[in-house]
């Protein structure tokens, strides 16, 4: 993804919860490994911060590996004493170790995301010395006490769909208010195709509600 893909999920999602938005165009793996996405991600941050804008005025988010880095720089942020109002995960791949059994049971429904694939993405993404079970690698394994308000939206034909859903739990179980939305027999990341998909309207409405009850 790039913020070409993603400047109009990005722009809706910001139109519906009457905010202005701040696409971060992180470096990607192979050519910049685990933590240079991070790096990239705490430099918006602190970009906005520079701004004047504090924590509770900044809702962050993303879908698929947006989602995790979503995850993962929520928890740096928390180990610094700052955190957002709110987070929005769209469809997160929240586990590298690759242990949910929706990667078997929703393969032949899945028209995109699928294990081999997910393999070799983590491949070039995990650097050498670091477990793909690190919570700074798959934030499910995360201590999540102390998370801010979190919506999850994933789709049911999803290999991804059992990332999201123990992610949720996972949350849950912190005492984090976390609003998990499965939506039926929606695809990875649908919300990008809002242009043509009604259901991927309507997702982005709700995070746009989401938003303005939490910022």
């Amino acid at each position: 993804g790039s913020i070409t893909s993603h400047r109009r999920m990005v722009t809706e999602a910001g139109r519906a919860a009457k905010v202005r938005t701040l696409a971060v165009g992180y470096r990607l793996a192979p050519e910049h490994p685990f933590p240079a996405n991070r790096d990239d991600a705490m430099s918006a941050w602190r970009f906005l911060r520079a701004q004047g804008y504090a924590p509770a005025q900044i809702a962050v988010g993303g879908d698929s590996a947006g989602g995790n880095l979503t995850a993962v720089l929520i928890n740096t942020l928390r180990e610094q004493g700052e955190q957002p109002a709110c987070a929005w995960l769209a469809s997160p791949w929240t586990d590298l170790t690759m242990s949910g059994n929706s990667l078997a049971t929703k393969d032949a429904v899945d028209p995109i995301i699928h294990k081999g694939y997910l393999g070799e993405l983590a491949d070039a993404f995990v650097p050498p010395g670091i477990a793909r079970n690190d919570p700074r690698i798959s934030p499910l394994f995360a201590d999540l006490h102390g998370f801010p308000p979190t919506l999850v939206q994933v789709g049911s034909h999803e290999t991804l769909l059992d990332d999201a859903v123990r992610f949720a739990a996972a949350a849950g179980a912190a005492d984090v208010d976390v609003t998990l939305e499965i939506w039926p027999k929606m695809i990875h990341a649908w919300p990008l195709w809002n242009a043509h998909l009604e259901p991927g309207r309507r997702a982005l409405e709700n995070v746009g509600a989401f938003i303005r009850r939490h910022m």
